[in-house]
C-alpha cells in the first residue's frame, strides 16, 4: 500500500513540474510574438495650454510660463491648487534630461522655496536674468533660482545645472489674464 501511494506523490509532482513548464514555455512564446519597442522614451510630453489660461485667470498674480523654448525642452506636469497659497506648477524636461520646474505660490515663501527647491539654501549671489534680479541658492538636490515680486515667489528649480535654469528664468513670460 506503501508504494502506491508513493508512486501517486511523485506522478503529482512530476505532473505540477511539467504543467509548469508549459506554462512557462507558452508565457516566453507570447513575449517573444507580442512587438514592444525598448527604446521608445516612455516620458510623454502634456499640453499645458488649458491649464495656463485656467491658472492666469484664477490666481493673483501674474502666472509664469515659458515662450520659445527649443522642442528639446519637453512639458511633463502641471498644476494649479488654488487652495494651496495658489501654487502654480510647470515640471519640464531639459535637453539633457534633467528636471526644470518653474513654481509660483503666495504661500509663506520661505517654507514655499525649501518646499519646491528639495531644501536648497540660499547663497550670497544673484543673477540678472532679463533685466530681473534672481536669488541663486544651492541643494544637495535641487539648485533654485527665486524672484519675489508682486505678491507671488517664483522659483526656477530642478536637477538641471544653472545654465539650464537661467535659459528657463530667461523664457517665462508672465501675464494676469
Amino acid at each position: 500500500m506503501g508504494g502506491v501511494a508513493s508512486m501517486k506523490g511523485k506522478q503529482t509532482v512530476r505532473d505540477m513540474v511539467l504543467s509548469m513548464a508549459l506554462i512557462g514555455a507558452v508565457a516566453g512564446g507570447v513575449y517573444l510574438l507580442v512587438p514592444h519597442d525598448d527604446s521608445l522614451d516612455p516620458i510623454k510630453p502634456v499640453d499645458y495650454r488649458v491649464e495656463l489660461i485656467t491658472a492666469r485667470r484664477a490666481a493673483p498674480y501674474p502666472v509664469a510660463a515659458p515662450v520659445g523654448l527649443p522642442k528639446t525642452w519637453r512639458p511633463t506636469s502641471v498644476s494649479y491648487e488654488g487652495q494651496d497659497g495658489n501654487a502654480w506648477h510647470l515640471g519640464y524636461l531639459d535637453p539633457d534630461g534633467e528636471y526644470v520646474a518653474v513654481e509660483q505660490s503666495t504661500g509663506d515663501a520661505e517654507k514655499f522655496i525649501a518646499e519646491v527647491s528639495q531644501d536648497a539654501t540660499k547663497t550670497d549671489r544673484t543673477q540678472q536674468v532679463g533685466g530681473d534680479s534672481w536669488q541663486r541658492w544651492e541643494g544637495p538636490k535641487y539648485d533654485a533660482l527665486v524672484r519675489q515680486e508682486k505678491g507671488a515667489t517664483t522659483v526656477v528649480t530642478g536637477t538641471a545645472s544653472h545654465e539650464r535654469l537661467t535659459k528657463m528664468a530667461a523664457a517665462l513670460e508672465t501675464k494676469k489674464s
